[in-house]
């Protein structure tokens, strides 16, 4: 009987550890989404789905590297831009990947810097425009790699476009200095913080970032923020990293259920979930505008 009873309890531990699995999601998202993801949608997930996520935040790019060279294994990958998730469909990781939010880029300035004035001044009649007071002396400016992060990228972008649009030729020298610049370039998680403790004075940002944080942005003309409209006159803006060309593309957000997930049907159930209703709402409550006409990208 003793013998029975510890089988059986033996069983029960076995069954109650697969159903504790099944109900465990892993989800690799890009760095920017971190306070969305560890908050409402981890909340929201557990109440409607039942799911428990586990996330990984870091730069889509470097993610997109692990996932490719099976050094991390998740069920779910969220990355902004089409050129990570690409790689992933492209290595066969998955079969689709669909549009669940955009996003644009901003100037994100800390409260307590001694250029807030000029920042808040800065979209008034004949106010010193955003691109002069990045240029002052003293400003401590932080943005992230642009080799294994979007937005390290994104933001030379936006100094490319910016240059031609202000006929300021050497516009992305003067503010960023070199491409890879250690003085500037932060985690991506860690920089909204920087900017809130005051250790930098402004820094790129996706204009979901600065909200959780009540840190105020400065919104970027509509030709340059790459929120989906057409680059001003820069469409030839590009940028080549370790003998890789990149250019320019819309801020989307892609998900996608991995092959290798090991919650496979949980992985399919939360993709589908991050379209519908509930969870598009909970995107636009963090300032993520809905992915519009944006494509299902497929493996090609």
């Amino acid at each position: 009987m003793i013998r029975q009873t510890a089988a059986l309890a033996g069983t029960a531990a076995v069954l109650l550890s697969r159903a504790k699995a099944d109900n465990v999601l892993n989800v690799a998202y890009a760095g920017s989404m971190t306070s969305l993801m560890e908050g409402e949608i981890k909340q929201a997930a557990q109440a409607q789905l039942g799911l428990t996520l586990q996330g990984r935040a870091q730069g889509a790019s470097g993610l997109a590297q692990l996932i490719v060279s099976s050094a991390i294994r998740p069920d779910v990958f969220i990355s902004v831009t089409t050129g990570p998730m690409e790689s992933v469909l492209k290595a066969g990781m998955a079969a689709r990947a669909v549009p669940i939010a955009h996003t644009e880029m901003v100037i994100a300035y800390s409260p307590g810097s001694h250029f807030a004035s000029k920042f808040q001044a800065a979209e008034k009649p004949n106010a010193v425009s955003w691109w002069q007071i990045l240029e002052e002396p003293g400003i401590r400016f932080g943005r992230t790699d642009p080799v294994t992060d979007p937005q390290g990228r994104n933001i030379i972008f936006v100094m490319q476009l910016a240059a031609r649009l202000y006929k300021q030729p050497d516009l992305v020298q003067r503010v960023l200095g070199p491409e890879i610049n250690p003085e500037q370039i932060f985690t991506e998680p860690t920089v909204q913080a920087r900017l809130q403790s005051g250790q930098l004075d402004a820094a790129s940002a996706y204009k979901i970032q600065p909200p959780p944080f009540h840190i105020p942005y400065l919104n970027l003309p509509p030709q340059i923020n790459l929120g989906g409209g057409s680059p001003a006159a820069g469409s030839d803006a590009s940028l080549t990293l370790s003998g890789k060309t990149y250019h320019p593309e819309p801020l989307i957000y892609y998900a996608a259920a991995l092959k290798q997930a090991a919650n496979p049907q949980a992985a399919a159930q939360f993709v589908e979930w991050l379209r519908g209703n509930a969870a598009q709402a909970i995107f636009g409550q963090h300032y993520y505008d809905p992915p519009g006409d944006a494509k299902e990208l497929g493996a090609t």
